[in-house]
């Protein structure tokens, strides 16, 4: 009994990825919540157990960042140096791998080091693998060889690689396996090009479209009307009040104003939310009967 009910879980644990998939390609009313960097107000950002956390806490995807070694490994780092995030320094292009594992993370804002080291790429996949969807946010210069560990691992079928390149681009440098993945351009809508960027992309269909707002008016919106029109999604990011004009994370909670922030994402059509605040955002999303996974 107690090995079929340890199976049951299992398989449900597997399965809860391409449910999350399944509700972010078709499910019209379910607002898909992303947890910036892992969950890095309690574990270092782009960390194992970061990612644990938002796991165990029913988000629906992981936003990360990749950089590569300097013997060619892929692993999870913002920036381009390992100064801010951990206990050594030096640029990442110009160390190995093996350099990079005597590291240790850093939490956030504090000069104690934790026991956890730097994640691979692959090690992060394998951990995500059917039970939480993943996007790479920095990473689009590593698109292939992304690529690769998916298939290796996988995981193709749950992870997001998104940029702001034109589709030309895109299409020039990884239009071998553009069909292959799930890709997501970011767009800024106050840019005097964006409704050009968002044509070309809408003939692509993509699942969403990050859409940055550094301010709301009604050109911007008159844009998302014609995004929502095409079916395609709106990512919108609250975990800065430049991508939201205002309507950000610390606003709902700080504040305590979460109408303000994620009501007013909401009301304009965000569908996909990419927040610094996962836990107090997916209870306000329950509230409003807006993240119930089918």
């Amino acid at each position: 009994m107690v090995i079929l009910t340890i199976l049951s879980l299992s398989i449900l644990a597997e399965d809860r990825a391409e449910r999350l998939r399944h509700n972010l390609f078709n499910n019209p009313k379910y607002v898909t919540i992303v947890s910036h960097r892992g969950d890095w107000r309690n574990h270092p950002e782009n960390s194992i157990p970061g990612f644990q956390s938002c796991i165990d806490m029913g988000i629906d995807m992981i936003e990360i960042d990749i950089q590569r070694t300097k013997d060619g490994k892929l692993i999870l780092m913002h920036d381009r140096t390992v100064d801010r995030c951990t206990n050594g320094k030096g640029k990442i292009a110009n160390m190995t791998y093996e350099e990079i594992q005597k590291l240790r993370l850093r939490p956030q804002h504090s000069a104690s080091v934790t026991r956890n080291h730097i994640p691979t790429l692959e090690e992060v996949l394998v951990l995500c693998k059917g039970k939480i969807l993943i996007n790479i946010d920095k990473g689009y210069d590593y698109f292939q060889q992304a690529y690769e560990l998916m298939e290796k691992t996988g995981t193709t079928n749950q992870v997001i690689i998104k940029s702001s390149h034109s589709l030309d681009k895109v299409k020039k440098e990884n239009g071998s396996v553009l069909d292959k993945v799930i890709y997501m351009p970011i767009v800024n809508l106050n840019d005097e090009n964006a409704e050009k960027s968002i044509d070309e992309f809408i003939s692509i269909h993509p699942v969403a479209i990050e859409c940055c707002i550094n301010k709301y008016d009604d050109n911007v919106n008159r844009i998302l009307q014609k995004i929502r029109d095409t079916g395609i999604k709106i990512w919108i990011n609250s975990i800065w009040a430049s991508l939201c004009d205002g309507h950000d994370d610390d606003r709902a909670v700080e504040l305590g104003e979460p109408d303000e922030s994620w009501g007013w994402i909401l009301e304009r059509g965000g569908a996909v939310i990419q927040s610094d605040r996962p836990y107090d955002l997916l209870q306000y999303l329950k509230k409003r009967k807006r993240h119930t996974l089918k």
